[in-house]
Order: structure tokens, then C-alpha cells, then sequence
């Protein structure tokens, strides 16, 4: 694959962006605590980085299409490095919320135009590879970003983590700067060119697929911490231990995924990984018979995510071939809208309920998605 250590630097750059999405869930109720709020409205940090990645970011791509994708891309990582040095003043919830917005949008940008990038550095039948390698980057996050920050932030505190992951992305930045090469469109799209994307009702239903599958998701793994320590009598830094396993699966199913799209085609990918995510948050509702069957559960949900979406990011490449940003950027929006939704869901039901019953909204999300695709397969 031509490219490859590039390609590599934007998996870089996406893991931690996707470290400082996803960073909340491992500390959701330490940040509730500092800032005086409740676990369900620490949840709210998680919706409003999601939807403002899936409504901002989409309509900014929009208007600067016509933009060299490296530019764009310098400039967003710069703002995103900007809004986590704000994280370490001493600041109100509601300020926290402004931040989490300005880092959804331009983190959101920063991940659809690496994606972008990537298809456009490596040979035609690698792209799928090439976005998996991408997504690998997004999956690292909970490989390392999330049960890391669950660790240190007991030692540093939450606003720490913040400032040194957004530091840290100064690496990836310098290097793109130096290395990828100025990339524009051969041909100017106009607006009419993309609206047309969103007038294909088999895109359409693509999109219905990705806004379930990560709604179904994002509805229990958000809680996943509270729903652990409701379910087992493990410590903090023992979750922590299970969240660095759960990532180490969603890496390995990014990979996976890429690979046995581009090997056995997107749609069995994509049917596969939808099976296995619904049988899965059936099972846990095993969860209090065994610590280890937990453990062998969360696993194999984290599998079969994970592999979907580079399928998914494929196979909706392949419908808009002429219009790759576009197509990836509204199917990230509706990831972001799937996260949005599945935090969302989650939260009402663990303030109205229990966080035992996470799994089986989850459950009911990922059925509508397997039922979208068998209707659209």
C-alpha cells in the first residue's frame, strides 16, 4: 500500500481526537463531582461533541469543498488543540459544554478529511485498508485513550488529560504539514453535485444503518463504567484493566473489518458485524451470572462494532465514487448523530430506571439497523 507510514500519522491524529471524545466515559463520575452535576448530565459532554460533529462539521465541509483538503485539515487540528488547552481553567459546566462543542465540530472535520485523504494516497482496491487504518486510529482511543485516562486522572485530574492530549497532537500536525502534499478537487463540485448524494434513497438507507448500529452502541458502552461497577464488584483501576481489553478488541475489529471488506465485500461485513452486536447485548443480560462471561461478552460486542464501520465508510465510498468527502462526511455525521442518540437514550433510561437496562435499548436500535439492511441488501 503506497503511503502507508502517512496513512498511519492520520490514524495518529484521529486517535486522539477520538481519545478526547470518548475520554468522558471513563470519568464520567469523577467530572460529575468537580462540576457539581449529575452522571446523567456529564453524559450531555458526550451529545453535544457528537451532534456538533454531525451538524457543524458536515456544513462546514459543504462550504469549503473546493479547499485544499490539507489546508483544512491544519486548520481544524489548530482549533481543536486550542479548545482542550481551554479545558485546564477552572471553568462552569455550561462553559464545558461551549468547548465540547467547538471540539466536536472541528474534530469532526479534522476526521472525515483524513479519512478523505487517506482513499486519495493509496491505490484503488487498499481504500477500504486505508480506512481501516483510519478507524483503527478512532477504535485506539479506547485502546489506550479512555482506560489510561480513567487511570491518571484519578492521580492528575480530568483537566490534565485535556491539555496533554491536545499537546500531543502537535506531532501529527507538524508532520502533515511537511509531508502530505496539497490535495483539491480535479474538477470544482458545486452545491447541487452534493444535495444529489442526499437524494439517493439506497444512501439513504446506508445512512438509517450507521445512525442505529452506533445509537445501539453508544447506548451502553457511554454508561459502560457505572454498568460495570452495577454488575460486578470490580475497582476502578479493574475497570480500567476491562476498558484497556474492550479497546484492544474495537482495534483489532477496525482492522478486521477493513480487511474482510475489501476480501469478502462490504455487505457480508456489514450483516455480520450487525448479527453479532444484537446477540451480544442480549447476552448481557448474563451479566451478573459470571465476572468472566461479562468480560467474554463485552469482548465480542466490541468485535463486531468495530468491524462494521470501515464496511460501512466503504461501501458508502463506492455509491458517491466522485464525491468521497461528502459521502464520508454525512456517514460520520450520522455516527456522531448515532452516538448523540445512544447517550442520549441512555441517559434518560438510567435517570428514569436502571443502568441494567441499557442493553436492551441497545438492543432494540441494532434490530432496526439489521432490518434497514436486509431490506437494502
Amino acid at each position: 500500500m503506497k503511503n502507508k507510514g502517512i496513512i498511519y500519522v492520520l490514524a495518529l491524529a484521529v486517535f486522539l481526537i477520538g481519545t478526547i471524545e470518548y475520554i468522558i466515559t471513563g470519568v464520567i463520575e469523577i467530572i460529575a463531582v468537580d462540576l457539581g452535576v449529575s452522571t446523567s448530565e456529564v453524559g450531555l459532554l458526550v451529545t453535544v461533541f457528537a451532534l456538533a460533529a454531525a451538524i457543524v462539521a458536515p456544513i462546514l465541509i459543504t462550504l469549503t469543498i473546493n479547499t485544499d483538503r490539507k489546508k483544512l485539515l491544519l486548520i481544524t487540528l489548530g482549533v481543536f488543540i486550542a479548545s482542550n488547552g481551554l479545558m485546564f481553567a477552572d471553568l462552569t459546566y455550561e462553559t464545558v459544554i461551549w468547548i465540547r462543542i467547538i471540539q466536536g465540530a472541528s474534530g469532526g472535520i479534522a476526521t472525515v478529511v483524513a479519512m478523505a485523504v487517506a482513499t486519495r494516497l493509496v491505490e484503488k482496491e487498499k481504500r477500504g485498508n486505508a480506512i481501516g487504518i483510519i478507524l483503527m486510529g478512532l477504535s485506539s482511543s479506547l485502546v489506550l485513550g479512555v482506560p489510561l485516562g480513567t487511570f491518571f486522572s484519578e492521580m492528575f485530574g480530568w483537566r490534565v488529560l485535556f491539555v496533554l492530549v491536545g499537546a500531543l497532537i502537535v506531532i501529527p500536525l507538524l508532520i502533515i504539514y511537511k509531508k502530505i502534499p496539497a490535495i483539491k478537487e480535479e474538477e470544482k463540485i458545486t452545491l447541487n453535485m452534493q444535495l444529489s448524494i442526499l437524494k439517493n434513497p439506497t444512501i439513504l438507507m446506508a445512512l438509517v444503518i450507521t445512525l442505529f448500529y452506533i445509537g445501539g452502541y453508544a447506548t451502553l458502552f457511554t454508561y459502560i463504567t457505572p454498568f460495570l461497577q452495577m454488575t460486578s464488584s470490580l475497582s476502578m483501576t479493574e475497570i480500567s484493566g476491562v476498558l484497556f481489553l474492550a479497546g484492544v478488541c474495537s482495534f483489532v475489529g477496525s482492522k478486521l473489518g477493513g480487511q474482510l471488506a475489501d476480501a469478502k465485500g462490504s455487505k457480508f461485513t456489514i450483516f455480520l458485524g450487525l448479527f453479532l452486536q444484537g446477540a451480544t447485548l442480549l447476552l448481557f443480560a448474563l451479566a451478573g451470572v459470571n465476572l468472566w462471561v461479562l468480560i467474554l461478552i463485552l469482548m465480542i460486542f466490541m468485535l463486531a462494532t468495530w468491524s462494521i464501520s470501515p464496511a460501512q465508510q466503504l461501501y458508502l465510498v463506492t455509491l458517491a465514487p466522485r464525491n468521497p468527502d461528502i459521502a464520508l462526511s454525512v456517514n460520520t455525521s450520522f455516527i456522531q448523530f448515532g452516538f448523540a442518540l445512544g447517550s442520549g437514550l441512555g441517559g434518560f433510561v438510567i435517570s428514569q430506571t436502571s443502568v441494567l437496562y441499557l442493553n436492551w435499548v441497545g438492543f432494540a436500535a441494532v434490530s432496526v439497523a439489521f432490518l434497514v439492511a436486509v431490506v437494502l441488501f
